[in-house]
């Protein structure tokens, strides 16, 4: 009898008259290796970005004059914050919506790091350091052209490195516990 037309009941039978002779039925075999454990790393440096996001959010929506002021000092801060009424308003509600981004992205961070699938880990784990890398290159390429933000320019590039090195440490401390 071809194997195609074995009904469940000739299965069961075959089976039992196996185990009368000895034979074991074959063991069914894994169709692929275990995936491998989730990272802690992964959770720890999430929160520690979503921290960081949700503070430069908060302080953006809410204090952003101050913040101008000490990055860039009083008299780029005036000039940052428009020398008009309308400039004024539009810079600030800039500002706030940026914030209220920060904050989202924050919490989205918060949110991921109980993701517990290593694949999405590393995924997420790429997105974000092409993220930071994407921002640091428009930081060189137009922020460094406005006057009052050029000195700083420098400084927040090497921030946005550092954020993306992060999210690099984590694929190779990844990778080693995958291949170790």
């Amino acid at each position: 009898m071809h194997h195609a037309y074995i009904r469940p009941s000739q299965t069961r039978q075959q089976q039992h008259h196996h185990h009368h002779h000895g034979h074991r039925p074959a063991a069914p075999r894994p169709s692929s290796a275990p995936p491998p454990p989730p990272s802690s790393a992964f959770t720890v440096i999430c929160v520690l970005h979503a921290l960081i996001a949700l503070f430069c959010g908060s302080l953006m929506m809410f204090h952003a004059r101050a913040i101008y002021s000490l990055g860039h000092g009083t008299d780029a801060a005036e000039r940052l914050l428009g020398s008009t009424p309308q400039d004024r308003l539009l810079i600030r509600t800039s500002d706030s919506f940026a914030g209220l981004l920060l904050l989202a992205i924050g919490l989205l961070l918060l949110m991921v790091s109980n993701i517990k699938d290593r694949e999405f880990q590393d995924f997420f784990a790429k997105g974000c350091t092409a993220l930071h890398v994407c921002v640091a290159v428009w930081r060189v390429s137009f922020e460094r052209r406005v006057e009052d933000l050029a000195g700083d320019c420098l400084r927040q590039t090497v921030g946005d490195f550092l954020l993306a090195l992060s999210w690099v440490l984590l694929l190779v401390y990844s990778w080693r516990e995958k291949y170790d």
